[in-house]
């Protein structure tokens, strides 16, 4: 039990000083010895809990989103506008985290087969997690239907983030909220009325 609690210490102190060392030098400043030395273990203890600096960056980009997920247990009481706004909240919160996690998708994504693979993955079950609401809400829709729309939502999220991150008057929410579906006729208004919808 004790080794377990020094496994599960040694591997915050890892995650918290990554933390630091992305907010403080960026992606690109942050080696395997920065995060060793700064977390205060050695590099045996680091690979015995990560395979690379990636994943525990991953790590850390997960540990994130989760913070600002609206249905973390999975439960599918999530709605559309819930997933955008915790996107919305993830990018303006937590840009730091925001703009490594778009660097590492785009830039190593596309160069690193095991880097792409995950984020792939990422998108994937993103993509599942927004079609299940939008179908929730939109019930005539069959499943492919429902995955277009979520593609399409992402990717305008995705490029709605990408000016986020590079120009910090940008209302990143208002226009995230125009992205959501007007409601079905005879479906309930709820508040996307509010929205101009």
């Amino acid at each position: 039990m004790a080794r377990y609690r020094v496994g599960l210490e040694t591997r915050e102190r890892i995650l918290s000083a990554t933390r630091r060392l992305l907010g403080d030098v960026g992606f690109e400043g942050v080696t395997l010895k920065a995060i060793t030395d700064q977390a205060a273990v050695g590099a045996g203890s680091f690979y015995n809990l990560f395979d690379s600096k990636e994943e525990v960056v991953f790590e850390v980009v997960r540990e994130a989103l989760d913070a600002v997920d609206p249905d973390p247990r999975g439960a599918g009481t999530d709605t559309l506008e819930d997933l955008v706004e915790a996107f919305v909240q993830f990018v303006t919160e937590s840009t730091p985290i925001a703009r490594i996690y778009l660097q590492l998708a785009v830039g190593r994504g596309l160069t690193d087969p095991r880097v792409g693979r995950r984020v792939l993955r990422s998108h994937r079950r993103r993509v599942q997690r927004f079609g299940a609401a939008l179908q929730r809400e939109e019930p005539h829709l069959d499943e492919a239907e429902a995955r277009a729309g979520a593609e399409l939502l992402l990717a305008g999220l995705t490029g709605l983030a990408l000016t986020a991150l590079v120009d910090s008057e940008f209302d990143m929410r208002a226009h995230a909220l125009r992205l959501l579906p007007a409601p079905s006729v005879g479906a309930a208004s709820g508040d996307r009325a509010v929205h101009g919808r």
